[in-house]
């Protein structure tokens, strides 16, 4: 599918600006179109990543907190975090992807006052999401609970927790889509050190709201929610107005925060199919909880905290995602396909590489994760069962996860639904099956949940294969025989240096050049 906003023409220089000449790319904005390709995402990377690790450390820390409630409280937290988490992969990774890939994908094609309009577009749409997310649950948390299996204090536990949480949803809603409008204009270190700092406050509110000191009285769980609803608040604030100031790349106006369809339609032609994939990703948490359900609150709250850490691993490949995004969406934009193929290629080891050492260590010392949650022994239990067998498949949770981020940057997000349904029909149809049917124990449930993240890795790499360099291997190497034995030509001299699809590669198939047939030919 080709962008909606134009494309810039063959022989423009990418990043500028043929209606505003004047207005050049900000440093942190041309960076995405130069520098050398891993060092470049490696350190707009860095800052996210350390934020999202610092993160884990304070959702760990307050689990921790809520399991000195008891297990019924721990069990509650455990049955809201998929929702929690749903409404921030839908903000940060569905919307806030794009958002962040529209304002780079106009920056690399040199239109900054597009990616401008496209800011203040994303921004009031995200008021409108986040008063959406708050009516939702509000209405419905209950019922979602409940149908998760949740009874008496556990079902309470997760109703008052959720309800004050969600309270703060348009803040949150906002907040991210002010960091998106900053990386997707090469800003990931501010957004990072914002987050930083108020996730470090956070960690020294929670307890004190959940426990209470002195004078001030403890709230119990609702005392962790309020201590997340407050730093949504400050991070709304704060990020807002870094969007607006004087070095962003992509400062919006009064007049843009009017939505416009056709800025509106650039977001959501990718924010629309990746929601699709995050509620189907959802939908699986929610129907392998609701698997293990029957087993008691035990299971539940050892699944919830074994079960905690891939939520965490997801975060921690967005951290690489986030970086990914705008570099591939801003070269895409300039038409540097070459560049685009590298960074495909950087960004699936990295997130293979870090999920795959994390998932090792879990499943080598269970106990050591499960100990951070609980003294409860069948609890314990429980989830070291889960890290041990799910644990080694997070390497292609990480693999799968950072080519959704790449694809995200291409502005084709349809064609990786078919992983994540992949996902769910391994883990979640024939996990109820193996129960229901078969009679089989929840360490069977565990494997096909392992299964069911090795297929997802596997056909995202399917998916991308384009941008992988994967595509046409075997009639590459026939082209050049047949070609070699008439003249003697190199690959580079047949291909160009990027292969089939850069200008040189198609002059020789005798195919058509320019940004228009590559996105015609590859976004089928």
């Amino acid at each position: 599918m080709a962008t909606l906003l134009n494309e810039p023409r063959m022989g423009q220089t990418p990043g500028a600006d043929p209606a505003n000449p004047s207005r050049a790319l900000t440093p942190q904005a041309r960076r995405l179109l130069e520098g050398p390709v891993l060092t470049t995402l490696l350190r707009l990377a860095a800052p996210t990543v350390a934020l999202m690790l610092l993160q884990g450390v304070v959702a760990a820390a307050e689990a921790a907190f809520v399991g000195h409630l008891g297990f019924h409280a721990l069990a509650g937290v455990s049955l809201s975090f998929p929702m929690v988490m749903l409404m921030t992969t839908l903000s940060a990774g569905a919307y806030g992807g794009g958002v962040a890939s529209g304002v780079a994908r106009a920056l690399g094609a040199g239109r900054t006052d597009d990616a401008a309009k496209l800011a203040g577009t994303a921004l009031t749409l995200s008021v409108v999401l986040g008063l959406a997310t708050t009516a939702v649950l509000l209405l419905l948390g209950r019922t979602i609970y409940a149908a998760l299996g949740a009874t008496g204090p556990a079902l309470e536990a997760a109703v008052l927790y959720s309800d004050v949480l969600f309270l703060g949803a348009v803040p949150f809603w906002l907040f991210n889509a002010a960091a998106s409008i900053l990386r997707g204009g090469g800003n990931t270190a501010y957004p990072a050190t914002a987050g930083a700092a108020g996730g470090v406050l956070t960690l020294a509110a929670s307890p004190l709201l959940i426990f209470g000191a002195g004078p001030l009285p403890g709230f119990g769980i609702a005392g962790a929610a309020w201590a997340v609803v407050a730093y949504n608040a400050v991070m709304a604030a704060v990020l807002l107005r870094a969007a607006w100031g004087a070095r962003s790349s992509a400062r919006p106006t009064l007049v843009s925060l009017v939505p416009r369809w056709r800025y509106a339609a650039e977001i959501l032609r990718v924010s629309a199919p990746s929601a699709a994939g995050t509620l189907l990703t959802n939908l699986t948490f929610i129907i392998l909880t609701a698997l293990v359900a029957p087993f008691g609150a035990e299971a539940i709250a050892g699944y919830g905290a074994g079960g905690r850490l891939e939520y965490l691993l997801i975060p921690i490949v967005f951290g690489v995602g986030s970086a990914l995004v705008p570099l591939v969406a801003a070269n895409d934009g300039a038409g540097n396909f070459e560049r685009v193929r590298r960074l495909t290629r950087a960004g699936a080891a990295l997130g293979a590489g870090a999920c795959g050492l994390v998932g090792v260590m879990a499943a080598l010392l269970p106990r050591t994760w499960m100990g951070l949650f609980t003294t409860d022994r069948a609890v314990a239990e429980f989830g070291a069962s889960y890290l041990v067998r799910v644990g080694p498949a997070y390497a292609f949770l990480g693999l799968g996860l950072a080519l959704y981020f790449a694809a995200q940057g291409r502005g084709r997000v349809a064609q990786p639904l078919l992983a994540t349904l992949t996902r769910l029909l391994v883990a979640g149809a024939l996990g109820a099956v193996a129960l229901g049917v078969l009679g089989w124990g929840i360490d069977a449930l565990f494997t096909l949940m392992a299964c069911g993240l090795v297929l997802y890795g596997l056909v995202m790499v399917v998916v991308m294969r384009r941008e992988l360099g994967l595509v046409g291997m075997r009639d590459r190497v026939r082209r050049f025989l047949v070609v070699g034995t008439r003249v003697p030509l190199s690959p580079a001299a047949v291909w160009g240096t990027a292969g089939p699809n850069d200008a040189a590669g198609r002059r020789a198939a005798g195919r058509p050049c320019g940004p228009d047939s590559y996105h015609g030919e590859d976004s089928q």
